[in-house]
C-alpha cells in the first residue's frame, strides 16, 4: 500500500491546517497509508551540527523517504509560510552524504499543497512554497486547497464550504492519479 505523509506547517495541535489534513488523510484513508508527521523536536538547520546528524533530523528524513507522496498544510504568515515549516524544507533539502544532493530525503517526492489561512486562503504562501519545493525537483500537485478562514478565525473547527469541499476532493484526486503512475 502507499503511503502518504501528512505535514502541517503549524506546530499548534488543532490548527485549521492540522484540520484541513485530517480532512484529506480520512478520504484518503481507504486506499492508501496515511501518517502524521510530528516534527516538533527539529532543531533549526546549523551547519555545526548537520553531520552527523541529529536522531530528530535522521526520524524525519527515514519518515520523508518511506512515503511516496507528502501533503504539506501551510498557515499563511505575513504572506509566507511559516519558519518551523521553512526549517523542515531545509533539513529535507539537505543531502545525507555531504555533497550529494541527489540523497536528499526531500528530493523528487509527490507533493500536495493546501492552505487555510486568512483572506487570500493561503495563496501567497502557497506560491511562495511552490517556488521553494521547485529545488528540490518535486512532482507538485496542480491541483490546491485553499480555505479563506476570515470571520472563521475564532472557531474551533474548520468547517468547509462546498466549494473548498470540491477543492480538496479535486486534490485527493490528482495525488491519487499521480500515485497511480
Amino acid at each position: 500500500m502507499k503511503k502518504i505523509l501528512f505535514v502541517s506547517g503549524s506546530l499548534r495541535r488543532e490548527s485549521f491546517n492540522t484540520q484541513l489534513l485530517r480532512m484529506a488523510a480520512d478520504i484518503l484513508s481507504d486506499e492508501f497509508e496515511c501518517s502524521f508527521l510530528d516534527y516538533k523536536d527539529l532543531p533549526f538547520l546549523d551547519q555545526d551540527i548537520e553531520y552527523p546528524a541529529p536522531a530528530a533530523v535522521e526520524r524525519i528524513r527515514e519518515e520523508v523517504a518511506a512515503s511516496d507522496a507528502v501533503w504539506l498544510g501551510s498557515p499563511e504568515y505575513n504572506h509566507s509560510f511559516s519558519a518551523a515549516l521553512k526549517n523542515l524544507v531545509d533539513w529535507l533539502s539537505r543531502p545525507v552524504v555531504p555533497g550529494d544532493y541527489s540523497t536528499a530525503a526531500g528530493r523528487g517526492k509527490i507533493i500536495a499543497l493546501s492552505s487555510a489561512a486568512g483572506s487570500s486562503g493561503g495563496a501567497f504562501s502557497l506560491a511562495s512554497l511552490r517556488n521553494l519545493l521547485g529545488m528540490l525537483s518535486s512532482d507538485i500537485v496542480a491541483a490546491q486547497t485553499l480555505v479563506a478562514l476570515g470571520s472563521r478565525f475564532g472557531e474551533k473547527d474548520l468547517v468547509l464550504s462546498e466549494s473548498e469541499k470540491a477543492m480538496l476532493l479535486e486534490e485527493c484526486d490528482e495525488l491519487r492519479a499521480k500515485l497511480a503512475d
